[in-house]
């Protein structure tokens, strides 16, 4: 999945505004040439204020012309990074947001010339409605998602967790898991333990690039923020799904069979569906270049 002479087109479905990967793997995706992003969706949670959150990212970095959908709201709670959007007027937002975000979805696969990536950072609410919608769509894309906890669980300890994507939304997964696309996994066993510290942090945290800044500020509200503020992102987990998007030579990948089970974990099972998981890394320095570059010197 490397050496695309033409840009991968994405569909991204987020549940952005609670913990700051989400800024950062978009204002990446943004920042990458290998990727084509037609359509972002929010998903989980309060998805409207996701909405305006995106909304404002892209206003400030210079891309309204990718179209928001809203997604399936499962809540009506503050984000972390509300203090951002505070004052910010999403009616006066200069692009497309559509109402109906997973019949957006639906719609863009539908007619995609070609078959596009599905990235999900988030849980997958949207997700399973599509499918009830619309089955087929799962013959016409597949899926990238930052998802699962295989063999290593939260801060790198060896036995798996209840991943925060999939413990949100198993029946969802449930359901895509039946459903016949590919799926790759990027679980914690590969991103559990990312973040730029020192010097590479530095590199962004002092870019005039308006998507580093735009990353940094959101940083800078984000609630769940230590109060130390160290010179260091936190870890940044769906940043690594969106570079296997394009590129999976830095990783080692396995394909495994896997269960959701009805309460979140995703476990090892030869009877279990095949799923593509990303169990670990071959050039993890080449991935950190490429997370810096796309935010702070981005190809034009």
């Amino acid at each position: 999945m490397t050496d695309h002479t033409a840009p991968i087109p994405v569909i991204l479905d987020t549940d952005i505004g609670d913990d700051i990967d989400d800024t950062w793997a978009l204002l990446m995706i943004l920042g990458c040439p290998e990727l084509d992003l037609r359509l972002i969706v929010t998903d989980f949670g309060n998805t409207p204020e996701r909405t305006r959150l995106v909304a404002k990212i892209l206003e400030h970095a210079g891309r309204t012309d990718i179209p928001i959908g809203t997604g399936v709201a499962t809540s009506a709670n503050a984000l972390n990074q509300q203090s951002w959007i505070e004052g910010y007027d999403v009616s006066r937002y200069p692009g497309t947001i559509i109402e109906d975000g997973v019949g957006a979805m639906v719609d863009w696969i539908g007619r995609a010339g070609t078959p596009p990536v599905l990235l999900t950072i988030g849980p997958i609410p949207n997700i399973g409605v599509a499918l009830e919608r619309a089955p087929e769509i799962a013959e016409r894309t597949r899926i990238v998602a930052m998802a699962g906890s295989v063999y290593v669980g939260y801060g790198d300890k060896p036995e798996r967790d209840k991943e925060c994507n999939v413990v949100n939304s198993p029946k969802e997964w449930q359901a895509a898991f039946r459903a016949p696309w590919e799926i790759t996994f990027v679980p914690l066993d590969s991103c559990g333990m990312v973040k730029l510290e020192g010097d590479a942090y530095r590199r962004v945290a002092e870019s005039e690039h308006p998507f580093a800044r735009t990353v940094i500020a959101n940083y800078k509200h984000w609630a769940n923020r230590p109060s130390d503020e160290p010179e260091a992102s936190s870890i940044l987990f769906d940043t690594v799904a969106a570079h296997a998007a394009f590129d999976e030579s830095v990783f080692e990948v396995s394909e495994i069979g896997i269960e959701v089970t009805d309460d979140g974990y995703t476990v090892p099972d030869e009877s279990g569906r095949p799923v593509r998981c990303v169990l670990g890394w071959r050039d993890y320095p080449r991935f950190e270049g490429k997370l810096i570059e796309s935010l702070t010197h981005p190809p034009t």
